[in-house]
């Protein structure tokens, strides 16, 4: 892997539909997106190493530099500009972690930072770096807003802040991003381009789709017909509100967190899969179900099913690339009892396909911008029916596979921790090297034996690992 071979990235002055939608339903707190990730690296920077390191991240990667302003009458998604009063020490902070400087040290301090709301006036993230962990380590707590990137953008992101190789030249300065703050008027002018383009943009779709559409019709008019009813019938189950989570003992919800996390060999996880023809996705829900199955069993409860949310990727291969978002919110229940565990993984396996193959799942923009236009109590109250019914939102992303270095120092691990947004909990995976590093994040309130649960999750995957 190697930072020539990523894409472009362009970074637009507006907010997608899908990235808006993020922003907008934060309205209800509980639907917050924030990404937390942290990062122990094996040794200490100097303060202004560390600085040095950030202030040019910033300049490289606009969005860092970046507030979200919108206006309530505009037609238009949210727009990005440079905060012209960006202050890299309200961002970058220094800290120390109280008691033996150890990992459940660290994620205990990790935890108020996630569940504390950006100021939606400044650009949205921060960074805590923890100088005195034990081991002579140190770390760096980073929160992002999930409007800014996806996992697997953020992954790209990092490769901005980290070097491949331990002694790699120190990167150039890059100037700083030119700041211009719109009046009203050029606010209005400006949304109203958009919005032109946009639908210009749109009718040249339909348009396509239409002759495509006719030109099926004709020829296999059957065919057509089906292919639209079931169209509507993914769309149906993509926006469908649940009322309840499946599970009957994780039905609290709270704004408050807990983290935890589990490492895996990702050479056995990867045989596992393999044991059903599969790969490590299967093994990493399959493992997390079985997980779930043995929680409710020390409580004495039976698990009917999982419903869980996942993100599908659908980032094309292509030389350049838009800056934000861009996967599919998918839904789906999940078997949680099989005759024995390579079936209960090809059934987790089949539905996990299913959900990915939705024909509505290539209408998602579609659907964003016209959620959009409705009131943001109503999408706030929309979004809240089809999240607060998840028992939990797991999610894949691949990192490096070779060893990657701040300013010299190795990093030792990078833990993801995804927003639970209404779930009982988030499970997030991020490969680096030979290792799976799992960050769970679990509300409280659903999950009243946290400790005991992470425990649970980490037999279920033992028992995983076993088909290997």
């Amino acid at each position: 892997m190697s930072a020539d071979a990523e894409p472009q990235v362009v970074y637009e002055d507006r907010m997608s539909d899908a990235d808006a939608l993020m922003w907008g339903i934060e309205k209800d707190p509980m639907l917050r997106s924030t990404i937390t990730t942290v990062c122990v690296l094996d040794g200490r920077l100097p303060r202004e190493v560390l600085r040095r390191e950030f202030d040019r991240i910033t300049r490289a990667i606009p969005r860092l530099r970046e507030r979200v302003r919108s206006n309530p009458l505009s037609i238009a998604p949210p727009r990005w500009e440079v905060d012209p009063n960006f202050d890299l020490d309200y961002h970058l902070r220094f800290a120390r972690v109280p008691g033996s400087g150890g990992a459940d040290e660290l994620l205990r301090m990790a935890q108020p930072l996630a569940m504390q709301s950006f100021d939606r006036a400044r650009p949205l993230w921060e960074a805590v770096v923890v100088e005195d962990l034990g081991d002579d380590q140190s770390a760096v707590i980073l929160k992002i807003h999930h409007s800014i990137t996806d996992g697997v953008g953020g992954v790209r992101l990092m490769l901005e802040l980290f070097d491949l190789e331990p002694d790699a030249a120190e990167r150039p300065m890059p100037p700083a991003p030119e700041a211009k703050v719109l009046n009203q008027a050029e606010r209005f002018v400006d949304a109203f381009q958009h919005e032109s383009r946009r639908q210009l943009r749109c009718l040249g779709d339909l348009a396509g789709r239409g002759l495509s559409g006719a030109t099926s019709a004709v020829s296999d008019p059957a065919g057509a017909v089906d292919s639209v009813s079931e169209l509507v019938a993914s769309t149906a189950r993509i926006l469908r509100p649940v009322s309840h989570p499946l599970s009957p003992l994780m039905t609290g919800r709270s704004l408050s967190t807990h983290f935890g996390h589990i490492t895996l060999p990702l050479d056995r996880a990867k045989l596992a899969g393999k044991a059903i023809g599969g790969t490590i996705n299967d093994t990493f829900v399959t493992g997390l179900v079985q997980g779930f199955r043995i929680y409710h069993h020390e409580h004495g409860v039976e698990l009917p099913g999982l419903r869980m949310g996942m993100p599908i990727n659908v980032r094309a291969a292509d030389a350049v690339e838009r800056a934000g978002n861009d996967f599919v919110p998918a839904r789906f229940e999940l078997p949680t009892s099989a005759e024995d565990l390579a079936e209960l993984m090809g059934g987790i396996r089949e539905r996990m396909i299913g959900a990915r193959n939705e024909p509505a799942n290539q209408l998602v923009e579609v659907l964003s911008n016209a959620l959009n236009r409705l009131p943001t109590t109503v999408v706030t109250q929309i979004f809240g029916t089809m999240m607060k019914g998840l028992d939990f939102q797991a999610s894949n992303v691949p990192g490096s596979p070779i060893p990657i270095y701040l300013r010299g120092v190795p990093v030792r691990s990078i833990t993801p921790f995804g927003p639970i947004a209404g779930a009982a909990a988030n499970v997030t995976l991020l490969s680096y090297q030979n290792e799976l590093n799992i960050g769970i994040n679990a509300d409280p309130a659903a999950v009243t034996q946290p400790d005991l649960f992470v425990e649970c999750v980490r037999r279920g995957y033992d028992e995983v690992l076993a088909l290997a």
